[in-house]
């Protein structure tokens, strides 16, 4: 049995439909609120990187079809780990990261510019992240890290058991957080 992406019901053939842009296995009485999807041959589709002979003239050509790539994160695809998220490896940054960096960065008495200079950045965005304006990208976060000896990093600290429905297998589906305007 496979679970509806949808509303969570047990389905024994689920109908594989479009919702903005998503593909969801869903049942059949969720099948009306996107629009169906036909999958074609296995053996006949085509991906986006052809390892064909063919000439170059189909790259590029504005379809946003693009072959039969599916995104869909409960496929087995990727590492065969089952159900992990991508998001699961990445670090979430710290709310305060902007008071952080300044705390770091004034408990070595450095200016902005010193810091900036040290990092081989712009003074410019060390004044940006110390506002909170804008994310450090990862590379960023790991320079501060280690020049100020600080953990820009969240640590954990989210609760994972916020959640509540959901199955008893801990997977949750589209209709566990939205709320249906029908009912």
């Amino acid at each position: 049995m496979v679970q509806c992406e949808m509303c969570g019901a047990d389905t024994s053939s689920p109908n594989t439909i479009k919702v903005e842009g998503a593909e969801l296995d869903v049942c059949d009485n969720c099948t009306e609120f996107g629009t169906e999807v036909t999958t074609e041959d296995s053996s006949s589709t085509s991906t986006k990187y052809s390892t064909s002979s063919s000439t170059g003239t189909n790259t590029g050509s504005g379809s946003s079809g693009g072959g039969s790539s599916r995104s869909r994160s409960s496929g087995s695809s990727g590492g065969g780990s089952g159900g992990q998220d991508m998001f699961d490896e990445m670090d979430e940054l710290a709310q305060d990261y902007d008071d952080r960096i300044r705390n770091g960065r004034e408990s070595r008495g450095l200016s902005q510019e010193e810091l900036a200079k040290q990092l081989n950045e712009k003074a410019s965005l060390i004044r940006k992240l110390e506002r909170g304006d804008v994310l450090p990208s990862d590379r960023m976060q790991r320079k501060l890290e280690r020049a100020l000896d600080v953990d820009l990093g969240e640590g954990g600290s989210v609760d994972e058991t916020e959640w509540e429905g959901g199955s008893t297998d801990g997977e949750y589906t589209l209709g566990d957080v939205v709320k249906r305007k029908d009912s």
